[in-house]
């Protein structure tokens, strides 16, 4: 989980990056989309990270009990197998 996280946290990164320097070039430049692209960043800004958090914990939820449990659960699961001995 903890890779797929970081993973997520990379691509996010590097789409905001990718968006303001494509958004800083056009505003160099004076395009006429210099003032879309400009909210299309300031929107992606807010959406994106609440997005790839949002995806995080949806996965979470469906891999949950697919065995892969986290040290905490796989701990307590061999606590409560010792115990049984």
């Amino acid at each position: 989980m903890k890779k797929f996280k970081k993973i997520l946290a990379i691509t996010g990164v590097f789409v905001l990056l990718a968006m303001y320097l494509l958004t800083f070039i056009s505003a160099i430049f004076a395009t006429p989309d210099a003032h879309a692209l400009f909210l299309g960043s300031l929107a992606a800004t807010i959406i994106i990270p609440v997005f790839l958090y949002a995806y995080s914990l949806v996965y979470k939820v469906f891999y949950k009990n697919s065995g892969q449990g986290t040290q905490e659960t796989k701990s307590k699961n061999a606590f409560n197998e010792l115990k049984k001995l």
